[in-house]
């Protein structure tokens, strides 16, 4: 992901007071020129954890006590209304509530939080509204009122089934509140999402096998996949656990395609499976360059107007976000995304879909036309990392596997 720069001074408090002054500054002419703009999703991000996980380096906190829900509850929908202005008479298609651990908000908090995103945004009849939600979180009567309030899909924690790999992993539930959980789920929820990690500390073959079965035994709807990486910054990256070897991580990958293949699972993005018609629609609005806001501490947005796109970052530390929500000056750090990034950020996003994309799709989202990248799309054909015609672009089988060196080809120069 291209880094973002500080604001400096491009956004003021007038101009949060000043409906008309926000959309305007983003109408200005400038480098490109959308036809029409891209599906927008909202995300919101509740940053609370019972307790850090050593592996995790999203923007999670364990509270000092409990939570102020409330007041982050507040914070949310003020943010949301100085938001609006940017995205006036657009609709929302879906909505992910992530974190964090997101199902510690009580029912009647959450209640409160869809009660405002519906006096307040235009959403989709049909929107796809997720929630993540952690097994040691769950309480069936707890995510029935979740039910109720809107929420029609869950993304559920599992990681692991095994109680040593769960230790290992810092995880607050054991295997027994796993399946719980997704019993649970499946009482209230016709359509979740079980995420599981592989490749993890001292981890044999026939371990993840057992994981995965484990998982397809309940017949998710969705599945995610993910291989463990000591990413920087995590307890993990200061004290790296005994990994398996690349070999066994490889072997683990061949088992994983074989197994859901045979349970009738498209493996539409690098470590997402779907059962018909279960893809998960919020991710893949950010895997085919759409738009999304964020709002809550950290969140990220991706905006498009008719001659630029931008990107901005939420204030990060919960109580400074609240005050500065509170302000009406959520936004810490925003960029427009310049002419060199663009091609190389729509790539980076949709040559994890297995699939790829329609040619038309590039100058759609990125009001730039496709030969800016032919040097680059030359040279990945020749490495045998992509395949593209007339009518579709996509990573090749060799792509996929090395999809960091594929997406690495259309850096900026």
């Amino acid at each position: 992901m291209i880094p973002i720069k500080p604001i400096q001074s491009t956004l003021k408090q007038s101009e949060h007071s000043d409906s008309a002054n926000i959309k305007d500054k983003y109408l200005q002419p400038g480098l490109l020129n959308l036809s029409a703009l891209p599906p927008l999703s909202l995300y919101i991000h509740f940053p609370w954890c019972v307790r850090k996980c050593p592996y995790c380096d999203f923007n999670s906190h364990e509270p000092n006590g409990t939570h102020p829900e409330q007041e982050y509850l507040a914070a949310l929908r003020a943010d949301l209304e100085h938001a609006l202005p940017l995205i006036w008479g657009r609709k929302i298609y879906t909505v992910f509530i992530g974190g964090g651990t997101p199902s510690l908000i009580s029912a009647k908090g959450l209640d409160q939080l869809m009660s405002d995103l519906r006096s307040l945004l235009p959403l989709d009849a049909d929107a796809e509204i997720t929630m993540e939600a952690n097994p040691g979180t769950f309480e069936s009567e707890k995510f029935k009122s979740y039910a109720e309030s809107g929420i029609n899909r869950l993304s559920i924690g599992i990681q692991s089934f095994n109680a040593k790999h769960l230790q290992a992993l810092g995880r607050i539930h054991d295997a027994d509140e796993a399946k719980r959980a997704i019993e649970i789920a499946q009482t209230y929820f016709a359509n979740f999402n079980l995420d599981v990690m592989y490749a993890l500390p001292e981890q044999s073959l026939e371990e993840a096998s057992e994981d995965i079965q484990t998982a397809l035994s309940y017949k998710p709807p969705h599945l995610s996949l993910y291989h463990l990486t000591c990413e920087p910054n995590t307890v993990f990256a200061k004290y790296p656990p005994a990994l398996p070897d690349d070999d066994v991580s490889s072997s683990m990958q061949q088992l994983i395609a074989e197994q859901t293949a045979v349970a009738g699972y498209e493996n539409y993005e690098i470590s997402a499976f779907a059962q018909k018609n279960r893809r998960a629609q919020h991710n893949l609005n950010y895997w085919e360059f759409g738009d999304y806001l964020g709002i809550g501490a950290g969140a990220h947005s991706k905006l498009s107007f008719p001659h630029r796109i931008i990107r901005q970052a939420r204030y990060k530390q919960p109580a400074s976000y609240m005050q500065q929500a509170m302000a009406g000056l959520a936004i810490a750090e925003e960029v427009e995304i310049s002419r060199s990034e663009l091609g190389f950020e729509f790539m980076l996003n949709t040559l994890r879909l297995t699939g790829g994309f329609e040619i038309p799709l590039f100058s759609e989202r990125t009001g730039l036309p496709l030969n800016i990248l032919e040097k680059s799309l030359n040279e990945a054909e020749q490495k045998g990392l992509l395949y593209r015609d007339h009518k579709n672009m996509r990573p090749t089988p060799l792509g996929q596997r090395f999809l960091n060196d594929l997406q690495q080809i259309f850096l900026p120069e």
